[in-house]
């Protein structure tokens, strides 16, 4: 018996839905698909270096002074011969950092649980949030040096103002647009709303915190800069001060050069724990 045919005299040939299903993906392993991850990570460096290497040419050729514009040669002169000043400055700057952005941390988070469980802790809290970064730090910064100290604590209160709103912004708004489906079903389970908010709401979220906690590791560095140049003993910004009032320009682009490796490998461990901590949302701008 012959199968059944559409009716028409010429009927349209059928396409099957494996005939249109796109070409598949190289395995996440094989050579193909390493290779454009090889050459994007290879982009970065490269730019760096071709603007190094302009930089350098444009002092030779122009003659700029070195107390104006240092070459990048003179700059990593500094770093070698004064790595015994410079190395236990940065460590300083870098244990205010690392304690600024775990108490900034903790709090941020604290304060959006908060404010998404209890809407009059929002209410109250969020103009005082928003007031606090309105503030410059330059003006907060004597005031926590007088509370806290010349300390190590004046530096970590900066960086944990800096650092929690960020946070606490990011994790709200993750917990505010948790899907509906996920908290119709939580309650027709008769979810409490701690269960809701502990078990449903904050695993939702942790995509928006892993944003949060990115922003704050990339900003947490100015807290800690800022509270030693108001009053410390010690710190790479107590070194770009001094420096920069003997006119040593190279010292202070040494300092900037070892700050910054700081900031971007504080920010590359935040990254690499979130991407960890959210796995199960994959980012797709990255295939």
């Amino acid at each position: 018996m012959s199968p059944l045919r559409p009716a028409g005299p010429n009927p349209a040939p059928v396409v099957s839905n494996a005939s249109r299903a796109p070409a598949a993906r190289p395995p996440a392993g094989s050579p193909s698909s390493a290779r454009p991850r090889a050459r994007r990570g290879f982009a970065g460096p490269l730019a760096g270096l071709v603007l190094l290497a302009l930089w350098e040419a444009a002092t030779r050729l122009l003659a700029v002074p070195a107390w104006v514009l240092p070459a990048p040669s003179r700059v990593l002169t500094v770093l070698v011969t004064r790595a015994d000043v410079i190395l236990p400055e940065a460590a300083v700057t870098l244990g205010e950092i690392v304690c600024g952005l775990a108490v900034g941390g903790l709090v941020g988070v604290a304060a959006g649980l908060a404010m998404a469980r209890w809407p009059l802790v929002e209410r109250a809290v969020g103009p005082a949030l928003v007031a606090s970064q309105a503030l410059p730090v330059f003006a907060i910064a004597p005031l926590l040096v007088v509370w806290f100290g010349f300390g190590i604590g004046s530096k970590v209160a900066m960086s944990s103002l800096i650092i929690f709103f960020p946070v606490a912004t990011s994790f709200l708004e993750g917990l505010r647009r948790t899907p509906p489906g996920l908290v119709d079903l939580a309650r027709l389970y008769s979810a409490t709303p701690a269960q809701l908010l502990w078990l449903v709401r904050a695993p939702s979220a942790l995509p928006s915190l892993a944003a949060g906690l990115r922003i704050a590791a990339a900003v947490a560095p100015i807290g800690a800069i800022v509270g030693e140049w108001v009053g410390a003993s010690s710190g790479l910004g107590l070194l770009i001060l001094h420096a920069n009032a003997r006119m040593q320009t190279d010292t202070v682009f040494a300092a900037l050069v070892v700050l910054a490796l700081i900031s971007i490998a504080l920010w590359a461990a935040v990254d690499a724990a979130t991407r960890r901590l959210v796995r199960w949302a994959p980012d797709t701008l990255s295939r």
